[in-house]
């Protein structure tokens, strides 16, 4: 008897093709009811939310697809065939794995013969500076000991000082240097300001007398008053309660006047861990330092103790020299930024000339040190060495095995991104929202490749960085710092796994080179004035051209580091005169300073640097 074939319809859908049809009607399903809840709602959908959608979807449907491969691959009728197959893709694998470790170790090692060659140097430990005894170190006096040990805590005091925290049973150490212009709970925005070199402005000490006197309440819910400073029974002159008010920090300034006769200093930066992990609280420190050196020795010149200024200044000097062999970017900025801090009281002293023959030249000597131009590109090779030690940190940390150079639990990554595409939603919906995909090519891809990446830091800055300036010739060139900023660009338009770890971790470093150049103008500007002020006391005006300052230098007068020209220097109708620098826009605008902000500060990027007194 004739049986009737069953229809597909009536037929029971079990094993994978059950649940692959499951699984299609749950996406559909999900997907109808994700899009009618949104329409009903009248919510914007995003383009984000819906490549946030697909991209989930996509993953999940080849979650199954892999299972139920599997599954097909490895059944009993298929299980030769594909454990031929299985060994031939893992064969052709390896071959592809073999081949990018050699392609990024031979670049890689290929690059650093040539450049080494040159003199250059790519490992962390090139750029760590030498240990020096701590009875000739500066930064081992034990107001820096104290200090740092008080600001670290005992849990991060190990990183710099070993396991040894406590000295002598020793455990409630003061921070002796935590030296502040203002009252400790006080907004920053209600503080006196100084004046600004640049702006051609000196410091009225008036509003920095009235803050001082200025009684506050010990709290909120008492009327009785306090005041953190010194002061007078009764008003004295504007430096005199200036310099009362900051006598407070006088045995600190002193002890540190006295550590700083020591030959060398070097802060003990725990550089055997990783580097970018490595704690820098001095930076601070040393900055409120300047910054209190600075009113101080304003203060001492109005008050006609100009002796007492100098030596502040020398101080203020002597700190930022403190940290000049640090291999970190971060440092050099910090000592540019205390140096233009310290050229105020120069200036003021200049400007009211209050500087004898026998201090100018003192100040001069002190300068003359300054070369930030060579700094720059020590700086820059230091920012190189991080970046590849802390790649190499993550691929060797030093609290696992060495040949451990992959992290486990692959399979958590995509995760990983899900979550970070789900944090994006909120933000700008960039790029950086696929970074975590990268960084899994990156984690389950060849070694070679993390060469690679170090490759393209160490060849872009190299290339591109540090022919930004000539030491020799002391001359920075805009044009090049354009064409790396354009470079970078380019650089890290499009993001793999060869430059995934170029693009987190190498910084822009146009503006770095921007600054160096500026402070390096301010120190040529005031040593030139300097040589004006003593041309003036010697012959009783101004020279009518800086040719005649040659005796005072010894050399060479220092010239414009853009384009190696002559500073231009005029005399001014006032007595004065302008000196000045083309600037970064390398064109002579007359002396006239740019401005943004309403006016209020110098665009650096537009008009000339000018170092011009007052007007009276």
């Amino acid at each position: 008897m004739d049986e009737k074939p069953e229809s597909i319809w009536k037929k029971s859908w079990t094993g994978w093709r059950g649940l692959l049809l499951g699984w299609l009607g749950l996406m559909l399903a999900t997907l109808v009811i994700f899009w009618v809840v949104m329409l009903a709602s009248g919510a914007h959908i995003a383009s984000e939310e819906l490549k946030l959608w697909a991209a989930f979807t996509l993953y999940a449907t080849a979650v199954i697809f892999f299972v139920l491969f599997i599954r097909w691959l490895f059944c009993r009728r298929n299980f030769k065939r594909s454990l031929f197959g299985c060994a031939c893709f893992a064969t052709l694998i390896a071959l592809f794995y073999a081949e990018e470790d050699w392609r990024g170790l031979h670049d890689w090692n290929k690059f650093k013969r040539e450049w080494e060659a040159k003199g250059e140097h790519f490992d962390f430990a090139s750029v760590i500076p030498p240990r020096v005894p701590d009875d000739q170190n500066f930064a081992m006096a034990s107001i820096w000991v104290e200090s740092m040990k008080a600001t670290l805590g005992p849990r991060n005091s190990r990183q710099w000082f070993g396991d040894n925290f406590a000295e002598n049973g020793r455990t409630n150490f003061t921070d002796r240097l935590a030296l502040n212009l203002t009252r400790n709970n006080d907004d920053w925005r209600n503080e006196p300001t100084n004046g600004y070199w640049a702006k051609q402005t000196v410091t009225d000490l008036k509003p920095w007398q009235a803050y001082y006197r200025a009684p506050v309440e010990a709290n909120r819910n008492s009327t009785v008053t306090t005041n953190e400073f010194p002061i007078a029974l009764q008003p004295q002159t504007p430096a005199q309660d200036v310099l009362l008010a900051l006598s407070k920090y006088d045995p600190a300034i002193e002890e540190l006047r006295e550590a700083s006769q020591l030959p060398y200093s070097r802060f003990p930066l725990n550089y055997d861990g990783m580097p970018a992990a490595i704690l820098l609280p001095h930076l601070a420190a040393l900055k409120r330092c300047s910054q209190v050196l600075q009113l101080r020795a304003i203060a001492e010149l109005q008050n006609n103790e100009s002796d007492k200024a100098l030596a502040d200044i020398k101080l203020s000097l002597r700190l930022a020299d403190s940290i000049r062999t640090e291999p970190f970017l971060i440092s050099h900025l910090v000592r540019i930024a205390m140096t233009e801090i310290t050229l105020q009281p120069i200036y003021e002293g200049l400007a009211e000339h209050k500087w004898s023959d026998a201090q100018l030249a003192g100040l001069d000597a002190e300068l003359a040190k300054k070369d930030f131009l060579a700094d720059y590109e020590f700086a820059i090779r230091g920012e190189r060495a991080l970046c590849i030690g802390d790649i190499e940190f993550f691929r060797h940390p030093h609290n696992l095995d060495p040949q451990f150079k992959r992290p486990r639990l692959y399979f958590l990554a995509p995760f990983f991104s899900f979550a970070q595409m789900l944090s994006n939603l909120s933000g700008d919906g960039s790029e950086n929202s696929h970074m975590g995909f990268q960084m899994l090519a990156l984690g389950f891809g060849p070694s070679g490749w993390i060469d690679q990446n170090e490759l393209r830091i160490a060849r872009f800055e190299t290339k591109w960085y540090l022919p930004v300036v000539d030491a020799d010739a002391k001359t920075v060139s805009p044009a090049k710092i354009r064409d790396a900023e354009n470079a970078l660009g380019r650089e890290i338009r499009h993001r793999t796994p060869e430059n995934i770890l170029e693009t987190l971790l190498m910084p822009a470093l146009s503006a770095p080179a921007k600054k160096c150049a500026r402070e390096q103008i301010s120190v040529d500007l005031s040593r030139t004035a300097i040589a004006l002020e003593r041309y003036r006391l010697a012959n009783g005006n101004y020279p009518d051209s800086l040719d005649a300052l040659a005796t005072q230098f010894n050399a060479q007068v220092p010239h414009d580091i853009f384009g190696g020209q002559p500073l231009h220097y005029r005399k001014a109708a006032d007595g004065n005169f302008i000196l000045y620098s083309v600037g970064w826009n390398e064109t002579d605008d007359g002396g006239i300073t740019g401005h943004h902000n309403g006016g209020s500060m110098p665009d650096f990027e537009s008009g000339d640097w000018v170092w011009r007194y007052p007007q009276k």
